[in-house]
């Protein structure tokens, strides 16, 4: 067994331990369109500080599963728990500056805007959003300290300029955190695929997450990008101290990093547990992995 393993193993004992709480818990999630069943009763928690990979055959739900979490979809049963609160109803940009962030499979970047642009993008929440705020008071939390920019201090840009000072500073001292500083006044547009994979990842961290969902971020990556992006995840967790939820088509990423696994099929958890555990198991090689992963 490789060191990362070992270390991948080691992290996921402790994420079991009784210390660790939930951050985020799916309580029996339906996701109902018309006739379509496209999630059934998804239950499960994702622990603090773990990275967990959610994989399946095309069509299981997975990304369903992330867009619930975000907002994108109200479930028809269900709820969502996210640190304590119950963000079922909320909007995309409360549950955004709650704490969670994400990814898409196909990389949705401001092409036309340099990289640090694209960062600063991401803090335009911390401007005006008291009504996310009163969502933490009401819950016990402190609130994110947003300030509020009205129409007149924008025209006069009154307080305005050290605020942008402190995020433009916020966004080049992120970008250099990860390996994109060469590339900080460059379009988006001219990054190769790896690095606009990076930059996206970038943009979701600068809204201070505690919780990153990534969906695919392997996908259209060749082997050697596919293994330094491994590196980066790991990377990102440790230094940004969150949470990722990780979907994933590419085995060896998912094997590599992630400490625990859940396994869907037609919307409905069919297996969940340790990378050996996963790759072992009868019923996912016969649903998604195949046997060349049989006793690997």
């Amino acid at each position: 067994m490789s060191e990362d393993r070992v270390k991948l193993e080691e992290k996921a004992s402790e994420s079991k331990g009784e210390s660790k709480e939930p951050i985020l818990i799916l309580d029996h999630i339906t996701m109902q369109f018309g006739g379509l069943i496209a999630v059934n009763d998804f239950h499960n928690k994702v622990i603090s500080g773990e990275l967990l990979g959610l994989i399946g055959p095309n069509g299981a739900g997975k990304t369903t599963v992330f867009n619930v979490i975000t907002g994108i979809y109200y479930p028809t049963k269900g709820r969502v728990i996210f640190d304590g609160i119950d963000i079922t109803p909320f909007k995309p940009y409360q549950i955004t500056h709650l704490g969670i962030a994400r990814t898409f499979q196909n990389i949705r970047l401001f092409y036309d805007l340099s990289v640090l642009e694209n960062v600063l993008v991401a803090q335009h929440h911390e401007l005006s959003n008291p009504d996310a705020d009163r969502i933490l008071i009401r819950n016990g939390k402190p609130p994110k300290n947003t300030k509020k920019f009205w129409f007149w201090k924008a025209v006069t840009k009154l307080g305005y300029i050290s605020k942008e000072k402190e995020m433009v500073e916020r966004a080049k001292d992120l970008i250099e955190r990860v390996g994109l500083s060469h590339v900080m006044y460059e379009k988006a547009s001219a990054l190769p695929y790896g690095e606009q994979r990076k930059l996206e990842i970038a943009r979701a961290l600068a809204t201070k997450p505690k919780l990153l969902l990534l969906d695919e971020p392997a996908a259209g990556m060749n082997p050697k990008e596919s293994e330094d992006l491994m590196e980066f995840i790991r990377k990102v967790r440790e230094d940004f101290n969150v949470t990722v939820l990780l979907i994933e088509h590419d085995m060896k990423v998912v094997m590599g990093v992630c400490e625990r696994i859940i396994v869907m099929d037609y919307g409905k958890i069919i297996a969940e547990g340790t990378p050996e555990e996963i790759q072992n198991n009868p019923r996912v090689i016969e649903a998604y992995l195949g046997k060349e992963w049989e006793n690997v």
